[in-house]
């Protein structure tokens, strides 16, 4: 057995481990010890004596009498410095710049996203479903909020910007489930999506004079399509003499302009007063002298109080959407408008979607992980009550190589949208090549 030095250092980080856990030799120990030293800390009544203190000795003689490895050693003394100052076994994936999103579905099912795919990572695991709970409050607790049996969601920004969802029995029928979708603290811009092959050069263009015309777009996609990283570069692009009012559930967008207010939704207090929804903030921003208003997503009946503004004067609205094409957006935003409860004919919403949206952008993670603009869609007119979207860009996949990686391409199609003629009054852009030449984009 090897000698054991007076106290274990945190010498290495998740990624610096010379053995990956999922293949230490001892795992079976390592978790057996793991229960037992977490359990004999909850009991400790020495209050006397430091954390380390504690720590060191728990895990000295819980490993007596076994043969393990260093690097084992040090795998379970960081397993139980996360339990006692961080956030348990998901600590090193929080701090892991590569993790974009973590996913706990149960104690031995944890999820990661990295580069836009999304692996099982083995390495990491929780003791029991009180284990994964107690997790939860650690992280939410700082925030004032709680969950429990009779409040078993909870919805969260967490301080660095992540968002955090958690929801537990009775709701989660198989136990706890935890998502924390990470803040990214590198500013995406478009010349970003433009290297990564998000969009073509053209596209770029169309996008960049878009916002700069102040028209109104709405971005559609699905779940970690990457809707809002759209939403901050198409953002980013408003001049800096403008005024801007972002509307959020949790604050993610980082506009670098001055002159940007953010306002940021509200929950229920313990009474169940002092909600402040979306649709609320939108009203208000009315009020402050927008020369823009951006809101987060739309869900609800917000979306009519939107539409109502960019109806209004209140142009270079820029909105996203749960939506999987254009044409589904407009259809989910014609049901928000009726959740609204006005009564208003159907035929006059849709007069109302046309007059106000000037294009809807889809956005997609393909198969492979990689993030797509696959759809520019103008939002022409309406006719015999249907509204008329005409493609200006599109992505069409046409395969997947022997390791993945999805193949397509994009095309500019033979339209010239009439949004055209607002970008040249308003911009002075010229665009003409773009729409004359169909075959280079």
């Amino acid at each position: 057995m090897k000698k054991l030095t007076e106290e274990f250092a945190i010498k290495q980080t998740r990624q610096d481990w010379p053995e990956d856990y999922a293949v230490f030799e001892n795992k079976d120990i390592l978790e057996k010890l793991r229960y037992q030293i977490i359990a004999n800390l909850i009991e400790e009544t020495s209050p006397e004596r430091s954390i380390k203190k504690q720590i060191n000795e728990h895990v000295k003689k819980a490993v007596d009498g076994y043969d393990l490895k260093s690097a084992e050693i040090n795998y379970l003394y960081n397993l139980i410095n996360n339990e006692v100052h961080g956030f348990g076994p998901i600590t090193d994936l929080l701090k892991d710049p590569a993790v974009t999103e973590i996913m706990v579905n149960g104690i031995h099912d944890i999820y990661v996203e990295i580069d836009g795919q999304i692996f099982k990572d083995d390495s990491v695991s929780f003791i029991n479903n009180n284990h994964i709970i107690r997790t939860i409050q650690r992280i939410i607790q700082p925030l004032g909020r709680t969950i429990d049996v009779s409040r078993p969601m909870v919805d969260a920004r967490l301080p660095d910007g992540s968002r955090l969802n958690a929801i537990i029995p009775p709701l989660a029928t198989k136990g706890p489930v935890l998502t924390i979708r990470k803040f990214k603290e590198e500013v995406v811009t478009i010349d970003d999506i433009l290297r990564n092959g998000t969009v073509t050069p053209y596209m770029a263009r169309f996008l960049n004079a878009a916002v700069l015309a102040k028209l109104n777009i709405l971005v559609c996609g699905g779940t970690g399509s990457g809707k809002t990283t759209l939403l901050n570069i198409l953002s980013s692009l408003i001049k800096k003499d403008e005024r801007i009012v972002t509307i959020e559930d949790a604050a993610e967008l980082k506009l670098k302009q001055e002159h940007v207010v953010s306002l940021e939704t509200r929950n229920k207090n313990y009474e169940g007063q002092g909600e402040v929804k979306i649709r609320n903030l939108v009203i208000n921003a009315l009020r402050m002298r927008p020369d823009r208003i951006i809101v987060g997503e739309v869900r609800g009946a917000e979306a009519f109080d939107m539409l109502q503004a960019m109806n209004t004067g209140h142009d270079g609205g820029i909105t996203t959407m749960h939506a999987n094409s254009p044409c589904d957006a407009l259809n989910r935003l014609e049901t928000m408008v009726l959740m609204a409860g006005m009564e208003i004919p159907v035929k006059a919403v849709r007069e109302y979607i046309v007059g106000a949206l000037d294009l809807v952008v889809q956005v997609e993670r393909l198969s492979d992980g990689h993030r797509k603009v696959v759809n520019i869609s103008e939002v022409e007119a309406l006719e015999n009550e249907t509204i008329i979207l005409k493609p200006i860009f599109s992505f069409t996949q046409t395969g997947v190589t022997s390791k993945g990686d999805v193949m397509g391409e994009f095309v500019l199609h033979d339209y010239v949208p009439q949004v055209y003629e607002k970008i040249k009054n308003r911009t002075g852009e010229n665009l003409d090549e773009m729409f004359g030449d169909k075959d280079a984009i």
